[in-house]
């Protein structure tokens, strides 16, 4: 059975996997250097886990399978939540680990005074899109960008 809750200490060590495998994989998608930049799984770590953010995991039979990380600003500023990262292990992948964190995230933005809840998805990242469109999100900008250098 699969559960997403809020992370605890003693699963900062799975998180820390997860996020270095959700870095790599964004890191060889199109537009993922520009995403990811320098972040590290500990820096990724103390964001999530600071003020007005939330880090998620989710389980499959009692096993840290996949990890999320929120943040929601406030009523006051703005109001619109933003799930900046979602990783769940391949192996664990179609079980519903996704969908439970998906909704963790929703609940706990909710929870924050959220009106609303952005989520990205790279160019190309169609298991991403589909994903979050099952979830009720629906592609509302496309920003395009050119480097100067």
């Amino acid at each position: 059975m699969e559960l997403a809750r809020p992370a605890r200490p003693d699963d900062h060590p799975a998180c820390r996997r997860l996020l270095d495998d959700l870095l790599a994989g964004a890191q060889a998608m199109r537009g993922g250097p520009a995403l990811t930049g320098a972040a590290t799984p500990e820096s990724l770590l103390a964001r999530w886990t600071g003020p007005k953010a939330q880090l998620l995991v989710g389980e499959f039979e009692g096993v840290v399978v996949g990890v999320l990380g929120v943040t929601a600003p406030g009523p006051s500023d703005g109001g619109r939540g933003l799930v900046e990262g979602c990783y769940v292990e391949r192996d664990a992948r179609g079980v519903g680990v996704g969908g439970a964190l998906m909704q963790a995230a929703i609940a706990w933005c909710r929870e924050q005074g959220c009106r609303e809840v952005d989520a990205m998805a790279l160019p190309g990242d169609r298991a991403t899109k589909q994903r979050l469109e099952a979830e009720g999100f629906t592609a509302r900008l496309l920003t395009l960008n050119r480097r100067l250098d």
